[in-house]
């Protein structure tokens, strides 16, 4: 598998306080990668830095071999990386149909040609039949449940055709099944449809049967990188995250 994001050398200082320190971090096209860490760690921080809305001090991120330097978070997006937020933040005033008409008309990037009406009611279905929001499509954000809310923040991110989509807590607050729920969504997501997942996770199960692959920040600077199995029995992971 060649690699789709490249992150290199990656650092990013809030005044005095060092968020991001070297951070080297290759994601190949195709992997499941879940991404660990205590809170503080820099996990967000990472994230915002690789989709543009905060800018990094030092490194490169390269998507598809293009450095991303200086790139809006919305020209990434248009160029295949999209993200879900652990705070969904959908249009509330809008239905569930129409939130996710505006990325299919405003987000698609260059490949894609303007859908018409018709076409994009019709993708706007198929979306809905992904995560299982089918019955719900006229209904507002605020009648949904909370899993409910978690797909259709999902769905969003997928109506802009990303090649990566980065899920930021896609679970938290949610119960035994509805973790489930969303974990069998993802490796969906990425086996049927070939979407590249970095998963931003606490529910350890949840990590564990979801990543090829487990990557752990600790205080800003990444101390584990490799197969799930080996990376929870490292003993720098024991002592800094799962032994707090």
């Amino acid at each position: 598998m060649s690699a789709l994001l490249q992150v290199e050398g990656l650092g990013k200082r809030f005044g005095g306080f060092v968020a991001l320190d070297e951070i080297d971090l290759d994601v190949a096209e195709g992997e499941r990668v879940g991404l660990i860490g205590p809170n503080g760690s820099g996990k967000s921080t990472l994230v915002n830095c690789l989709c543009g809305t905060l800018a990094n001090e030092t490194g490169t991120v390269r998507f598809e071999g293009r450095a991303l330097d200086g790139l809006p978070a919305h020209a990434r997006t248009r160029l295949g990386m999209a993200r879900s937020f652990q705070l969904p933040r959908p249009f509330v005033s809008m239905s569930v149909a129409d939130n996710l008409k505006v990325p299919l008309l405003y987000a698609l990037g260059s490949h894609a040609r303007h859908l018409t009406e018709a076409e994009a009611d019709a993708r706007c279905a198929e979306l809905l039949g992904l995560v299982g929001l089918v019955d719900c499509a006229h209904k507002y954000p605020r009648d949904l449940t909370q899993v409910d809310m978690r797909k259709l923040e999902l769905a969003r991110a997928m109506a802009s055709e990303p090649k990566l989509l980065i899920a930021d807590e896609a679970m938290a607050g949610l119960s035994h099944s509805e973790v489930t729920d969303i974990v069998t969504l993802l490796i969906r997501l990425n086996e049927e449809h070939g979407t590249t997942v970095i998963l931003i996770e606490h529910i350890m199960r949840a990590v564990m049967h979801f990543s090829q692959r487990l990557v752990v920040l600790v205080s800003g600077r990444k101390i584990a990188d490799g197969k799930p199995d080996e990376v929870i029995r490292d003993s720098e992971v024991e002592r800094a995250y799962l032994g707090q």
